[in-house]
Order: C-alpha cells, then structure tokens, then sequence
C-alpha cells in the first residue's frame, strides 16, 4: 500500500484535472493512432504501431499512478496550519550562509513540486531539512555539491 499524499486543495483538483484529461482525450488520441496504424498493413515492421502502442503504455501508466495517487491523497486544511514552524504548504525565506544568497520557496507535497514556480518538495533535501524548523534557525542541508548552511529568515501561510 502506498503512503498518505498530501496535497493543497489547488494540488488536488490539479490531479484529477490532468487525470480527466488523460482519460477523456489523450487515451481517445493514442487510440485513433493505433488505429491509423494498424490500417498500414503488416504490423511486425510497422514503427508507428509500436510507437503508439508504446505511448499507450506509458499513458496507462500515468493515469494508473495518478488515480492511486488520488486515492491516497488527502487534502490538507489550511486554516490549522500554524506558521510557527515550517511545515507543508508554509512558504519559507531562507538565507544562505556562505553567500547571503536569500530565497522564498513554498514546501509542497512531491506531485506539487514545481521549482520554475518556487514550490519545493517537502521530500527533496532542501525541503526535508527545513521541515520542523523555526525563524532564527540556522539548518546544515546535504545537497548534491556538499553541505550548505541555511538560516530560517520567515515563515508564512
């Protein structure tokens, strides 16, 4: 069994949109090129039929993630989250030490994570190491190029 998933409401209603149209009109899309496909003839030396069949199994594939994902989602209630530590759905400044690089991420849930718009994953091990921490604190974080030392500047909701 999978583990609790959790999401914003706005994370949520995301998933089943991008599920909806994964069923509704994608699956529709890969099935008329399978179609198209087969009518070529010969099946064993046909490239677009395994083309298509393969983009078949990988949108089986999502949709199956996605409606397990779903499944063990819950949403999470904003209103009782508290700012005083970092937590999901928090957005957190933080400072970099070395060099007083500072950055506003927002904590999200792994299938939220989107870095183009700022939202970190709580998993990832900037997110990770900043889970639990208050303003003031100051959190070494192992990333891939060593460790970096971060001070916790605010916490918001």
């Amino acid at each position: 069994m999978s583990d609790i998933i959790y999401l914003s409401k706005e994370g949520f209603s995301n998933l089943k949109n991008e599920l909806h149209k994964l069923k509704t009109i994608d699956r529709h899309h890969v099935i008329n090129q399978i179609a198209e496909a087969r009518d070529k003839g010969d099946l064993s030396e046909n490239a677009e039929y395994d083309a298509a069949k393969e983009a078949q199994g990988l949108l089986e594939s999502r949709i199956s993630r996605l409606e397990i994902d779903l499944s063990n989602s819950r949403i999470i209630d904003e209103s009782k989250l508290d700012n005083k530590y970092v937590s999901l759905l928090c957005k957190v400044t933080i400072k970099n030490i070395l060099n007083n690089n500072e950055m506003t991420y927002t904590i999200v849930s792994e299938s939220e994570a989107d870095l183009s718009l700022k939202k970190i994953s709580a998993s990832s091990p900037i997110g990770k190491g900043l889970i639990g921490k208050e303003v003031g604190d100051i959190t070494d974080i192992v990333v891939p190029n060593g460790i970096i030392k971060f001070e916790i500047l605010d916490i918001s909701l």
